[in-house]
């Protein structure tokens, strides 16, 4: 029965049904095959209950914010400011799109709505620049994975309230590894412009310099807000997200004026139903986390484990091949509420620090955003941009390449991750 169950999944899934009922029916299929003694409206509290959770209001509060300031000026601003810093070094404007993005995703914490802003802004200026069709598209999608890393980050939130695991020090760690995996990126770009036919930007003097700081001072003013209040433990990052709607509607709206009313109630409705869409995916994976506790799934892993005689080494390395697996074919959120419950009590069977266990999931989920073949990403870029599906996953695979040796390194020197961590909460 309970491959029937499996293979029905895998059979909504290759259907075409929503997520919501390729996670739902076998959860409520399950329950029905093994725990018919259950009574109904406990299902319906687990479901509920499952997301009424003060931590996860963090989550419309930053996608609101996210897309308030992708609709308005302050995206602009941050991607000016790192122009003028580093357009004029050799790779230019392909620089410009790795830190562009991860400075849009220190205020926005959303790989799509990165996606978004930075593929209209500065796609055109890549191939001005020289770069091919090919590698511009990669690079614009794959540098969008640092917001899942750099704080606020969604996918950290998410993981922080299914495990318990402190929000403050994830963010911590996912800076220090959004870092690591800018720094890679920029790296193939700095190989790829020493192939010659890519132009840079003209070297900026400090002058001007200082005067793209000074007018992008309210857009760099709301990393130091969220990041600066969260560690110095003045807010939490829940309130943290609500002040980060409240500065962007006063400084797109007010007082950069680049918003209108009718803009906020557009921007409002689609942050909505964004929001929505998690939630609905959140709930169901509260009922699945259940019943993978009742069925001891945790438990029949370890056994597992220690019947073969593996280490965490090897448990890492099962988890990544089943992440990037699960990420080539469903949602990353999916994945990240179907694989975390069983395999994150492992992790800690194993003494791995949830921080670090935090890193290589969010990690994983950055790699699914650009996975072929329904890496959401590539569809938020082929919408965005005009551009053929294909076109894109022919950009996108040697940065997974960069992707996944940065997730080996990740996984295998926890030091990275807790680094910073430790340094602040000690």
């Amino acid at each position: 029965m309970l491959i029937l169950i499996v293979l029905l999944a895998v059979a909504l899934l290759l259907a075409g049904f929503e997520m919501l009922l390729v996670l739902g029916v076998p959860a409520l299929a399950y329950k029905e095959m093994f725990y018919a003694r259950l009574p109904d409206p406990a299902i319906v509290q687990k479901i509920v209950g499952g997301i009424d959770h003060t931590t996860l209001l963090a989550i419309p509060f930053f996608i609101f914010a996210a897309n308030l300031m992708g609709a308005g000026q302050i995206a602009a601003q941050l991607v000016n400011v790192v122009k003028a810093l580093v357009g004029h070094t050799r790779g230019g404007i392909g620089h410009v799109v790795v830190g562009g993005s991860m400075a849009f995703g220190a205020v926005s914490g959303s790989a799509p709505a990165t996606v978004a802003a930075m593929g209209r802004m500065v796609y055109p200026e890549m191939k001005r620049a020289g770069y091919s069709d090919k590698f511009s598209l990669g690079l614009l999608v794959a540098s969008a994975e640092t917001s899942l890393l750099i704080p606020p980050s969604i996918t950290l939130i998410v993981y922080g309230w299914m495990t318990g695991t402190s929000i403050s020090q994830l963010f911590a760690g996912g800076l220090a590894v959004g870092i690591v995996l800018g720094l890679a990126f920029a790296l193939f770009v700095w190989l790829e412009a020493g192939k010659g036919g890519v132009t840079r930007e003209p070297r900026v003097p400090w002058s001007e310099r200082l005067c793209a700081i000074w007018r992008a001072k309210w857009a760099l003013g709301m990393p130091v807000i969220i990041l600066g209040g969260i560690y110095s433990g003045f807010i939490t990052p829940t309130e943290a997200a609500a002040v980060s709607v409240v500065y962007a509607i006063v400084v797109e709206a007010v007082i950069l004026r680049s918003l209108t009313w009718s803009d906020l109630f557009r921007i409002t409705e689609r942050s909505a139903i964004n929001t929505a869409i998690i939630f609905v995916l959140l709930a169901m994976g509260g009922l699945i986390s259940f019943f993978v506790t009742l069925a001891q799934v945790p438990n029949s892993i370890i056994g597992l484990l220690e019947s073969v005689d593996a280490g965490w080494i090897t448990f890492l390395m099962v988890a990544n091949l089943c992440f990037f697996i699960a990420g080539m074919f469903i949602d990353p959120n999916s994945a990240l509420l179907v694989l975390v419950p069983p395999l994150f009590p492992v992790a800690q069977s194993l003494g791995i620090d949830p921080v670090h266990f935090g890193m290589i999931v969010t990690l994983n989920i950055s790699l699914g955003m650009i996975t072929p073949p329904f890496g959401l990403d590539i569809f938020v870029a082929s919408s965005t941009l005009g551009k053929p599906v294909s076109q894109i996953i022919a950009g996108v695979w040697p940065f997974v390449v960069v992707n996944i040796l940065v997730l080996l390194l990740i996984t295998y020197l926890p030091q990275i991750s807790l680094f910073v961590p430790k340094l602040i909460f000690g």
